[in-house]
């Protein structure tokens, strides 16, 4: 081989979301590197299976020195299936951890898919690092190891949380926020071609375009414009839509002056909840439905008051610090990662402290618009946290001896 350039092996077999984006900006920012994927469709499928199609993909002649994938990789069987990847420097990333998600209550069998978790528990073991976005992920996927082998009839590993544990480390996933945003006039629409004028977060150089600059990430609206309140999660289960449009049909009941905007990814199984709550709140509804850009989702963040998490499923939260950063107050849920995120004041302990802060924020908005949001989003920043990555990516210097060769008999 004449030359060996790329030494850094990014594996993500369900590229879409978060997921894309983190690669999309290692692979951008990190020299050397070379980025191997799956379409981001049926996580299911490509956490059952996903191993044995990158076994197949990944180039046999390489030079590769460290592997960097998320936990839907099932890293053991990769590990298996490629045994020439066995001596890179084996990172793993933990967006999220199968021990601990929500199962659908209503579903005909509701008991967790031991397959995922156990999955994650091997990959773990095989890893030289295993990283995690928040210490909340972190600590309850370490806690639940040794419960979720008792799902075992017999034969019980043991000790497997302490040999995983010294490899643990938390790294927050990096946001790339906008760098600037727009003026907002008195009905809340931003000024100019926002689709083209809106700076985004990701690394898509057809989506990122210069705008005017303003200070600050507040919004510049009139007082006397109603609540602007947004929802921009997943139209999955476990961000329980049901406790979030229940406080919203509560407060058009009371009478409450507000808009919405419910915005987030769809899959091909939405719950029926939005369907209703698109009827039963039609004449509250601003924004509905995917934003097709990153200049489009940020507009709409920027022009929202409060941003809402009603979560039984998070491990850090994309959406909610990109819509702080653009100026929404934060509401969350007393559970998962938000105590670890959020200040006291942005926290709701029931459903019903929910419905009466948003009563509260629809009868005075001028008042809010005027609170401090109390959150430095920069700490969870991409430049905040470029260097460690580019520290843990670091091909280690192997001898030539020991470097590996492919079948073809190349060095590798």
């Amino acid at each position: 081989m004449a030359s060996c350039k790329n030494t850094i092996l990014l594996l993500e077999p369900f590229y879409t979301g978060s997921h894309r984006q983190l690669m999309d900006l290692l692979h951008a920012d990190v020299p050397g590197s070379s980025l191997v994927t799956m379409t981001g469709k049926k996580w299911h499928w490509r956490a059952r299976t996903g191993a044995l199609y990158l076994s197949m993909t990944i180039p046999r002649s390489h030079c590769f020195r460290t592997l960097f994938a998320s936990s839907v990789l099932n890293l053991a069987e990769l590990i298996a299936l490629r045994p020439d990847l066995s001596p890179l420097k084996k990172v793993l990333y933990f967006h999220e951890n199968q021990l601990t998600y929500p199962v659908q209550a209503h579903k005909q069998r509701p008991e967790r898919d031991f397959q995922y978790g156990y999955n994650q528990i091997m990959s773990c073991v095989v890893a030289n690092q295993v990283l995690f976005n928040s210490e909340f992920n972190k600590t309850s996927f370490l806690a639940n190891i040794k419960s979720f082998f008792k799902l075992m009839p017999d034969h019980h590993p043991s000790g497997v949380a302490d040999q995983i544990s010294p490899k643990c480390h938390v790294l927050n996933y990096p946001i790339v926020f906008p760098e600037t945003v727009p003026e907002v006039n008195n009905v809340g629409s931003a000024t100019g071609d926002v689709t083209s004028n809106m700076l985004c977060a990701s690394q898509n150089k057809e989506d990122c375009v210069k705008h005017a600059h303003i200070s600050g990430t507040k919004r510049l609206k009139k007082d006397d414009s109603p609540l602007h309140i947004v929802w921009p999660h997943r139209w999955e289960h476990d961000k329980n839509p049901e406790s979030f449009f229940q406080a919203m049909v509560q407060l058009q009941a009371a009478g409450c002056d507000f808009q919405l905007s419910v915005i987030g990814d769809q899959y091909s199984e939405v719950p029926a909840i939005f369907e209703e709550a698109s009827s039963q709140l039609k004449d509250k509804i601003r924004y509905w439905g995917f934003q097709k850009t990153r200049g489009e989702y940020f507009r709409v963040l920027h022009e929202a008051d409060v941003v809402v998490s009603t979560a039984n499923h998070e491990f850090f939260g994309v959406a909610m610090l990109e819509a702080v950063h653009c100026g929404c107050y934060p509401l969350v849920p007393n559970r998962l990662v938000y105590p670890e995120i959020f200040p006291d004041e942005n926290i709701y302990n029931t459903d019903n402290q929910l419905f009466k802060r948003l009563r509260d924020f629809c009868k005075n908005p001028s008042m809010l618009r005027r609170k401090e949001i109390k959150i430095d989003t920069h700490r969870y920043s991409w430049a905040s946290h470029r260097a460690q990555f580019l520290e843990i990516l670091e091909p280690p210097t192997i001898p030539s001896a020991t470097a590996n060769t492919s079948r073809n008999g190349h060095l590798a």
